[in-house]
């Protein structure tokens, strides 16, 4: 069965499965002042019209939920639309749903972890650790480090671009979607195609998003970890957080309930249910969270509970993005440090992101620099996907709001 996509939405397409690529929240913002007082008040009202500006730019073919939390008081919270096409039953404050490439914020950080305990060095080589993995076709695991991975500066071919496996999942994603295709398997497709760039020491960074770049993090992590990606993350971010609703659910086809069902459309029109499959069980896109556990995970990042100082530093160490058209033009400001975005806001600063975009999914965290305001905004088609460009302006401007504005007595939805 075909399925039809838009051109970016086809970048969240996994190796004989959909997977995700970089589609930022973005909001072009103009530096103006940091002075509490002159920021707009926030509440639960501007809060819900905002989230009807996201599901207008999706085309009204979303279903949209976010949560806002801060350092006082209750969490503010706002949602529009059911947990099924056609249904009455609203969508769940606590749905679980595939955050897609926000995993690679995920695996970002254990990464780092392993660096502060000197298990790596973000300056180690791929060739070093997977030796003969990343050859052929010019392409030099020799040049490019486990920072390069992290950053998106390999230039490595992504994976899910690949013409096979495009055919596969836009002509025929329902015999494709319990696909259970290796990571390692993933990176040899890759490896058939030449690099975008291969890094030259001395010259300028270049950048372009590759999701291959986190199947090789996640396969460095483990060999220096001593357990798969999956237990590391487990064991370092969502057991140490006490994160109860996110998990990996690896090749398991089913969400948690309570979920909201996620729907594509047809060349010929028909709605087609995409909850259920295992495409997104890689290192770049396999987490399952909530609007609540991401604020968490966020806020931990930036209040120094998941990284030490350094690594933290290392992280937001960000580079222009150079050789992604597509990238650049949904996102027109921003930075790309080690697995986060850095996006400047209206009141001054920046805050820190990485989106995710999935199987009918659409996932937009965000927090604060210093961790004390965070929100996420979760979609679910139930047809078309969405223009995302659109989307991440609306988004945008929802985060933008949400982390300038005053706090005030917060309002549960």
């Amino acid at each position: 069965m075909r399925i039809q996509l838009s051109k970016k939405a086809r970048g969240a397409v996994l190796a004989a499965a959909l997977l995700t690529t970089g589609s930022p929240a973005a909001v072009a913002a103009t530096a103006t002042t940091g002075d509490t007082a002159a920021r707009p008040s926030y509440d639960q009202r501007v809060l819900q019209r905002d989230l009807a500006a996201v599901r207008r730019a999706g085309g009204g073919d979303v279903n949209v939920l976010a949560r806002v939390d801060t350092a006082h008081g209750a969490p503010m919270r706002a949602r529009i639309g059911t947990r099924t096409a056609g249904g009455a039953d609203p969508i769940p404050w606590n749905a679980h749903f595939r955050v897609a490439s926000t995993t690679k914020t995920f695996m970002a950080t254990v990464v780092l972890q392993l660096a502060a305990e000197k298990r790596l060095s973000l300056d180690d080589t791929v060739e070093h650790w997977l030796p003969g993995v990343v050859a052929g076709n010019g392409n030099d695991g020799s040049r490019i480090t486990v920072r390069d991975l992290l950053r998106q500066t390999s230039g490595l071919y992504d994976y899910i671009d690949d013409p096979e496996i495009q055919d596969q999942l836009f002509n025929h994603f329902d015999e494709r979607r319990y696909d259970t295709t290796p990571a390692a398997d993933l990176v040899a497709v890759a490896m058939k195609h030449r690099p975008t760039f291969v890094p030259q020491p001395g010259q300028a960074t270049r950048w372009a998003y590759s999701n291959t770049n986190y199947l090789l993090a996640a396969m460095v992590a483990e060999k220096a970890g001593g357990a798969s990606w999956e237990k590391l993350v487990e064991h370092r971010v969502i057991a140490k957080l006490g994160l109860r609703h996110t998990s990996i659910p690896g090749l398991d086809p089913h969400l948690p309930d309570p979920h909201v069902n996620a729907y594509l459309a047809t060349k010929d029109g028909t709605r087609l249910d995409v909850t259920e499959h295992s495409l997104q069980h890689t290192a770049d896109s396999a987490v399952v969270s909530t609007t609540a556990d991401l604020n968490t995970f966020f806020r931990a990042l930036a209040d120094g509970r998941l990284l030490p100082a350094e690594q933290w530093r290392e992280m937001r160490q960000t580079v222009r993005r150079t050789d992604d058209p597509d990238d650049v033009a949904e996102m027109p400001v921003g930075t790309y440090g080690l697995g986060l975005r850095r996006i400047p806001l209206s009141c001054g600063g920046f805050y820190y992101t990485h989106e995710g975009d999935g199987v009918g999914v659409n996932t937009r965290p965000a927090v604060s620099a210093d961790g004390t305001r965070a929100v996420t905004v979760s979609l679910t088609t139930t047809t078309a996907p969405p223009d995302l460009a659109a989307v991440n302006r609306a988004t945008g401007t929802l985060v933008d709001h949400a982390l300038c504005a005053r706090a005030t007595s917060s309002s549960r939805g």
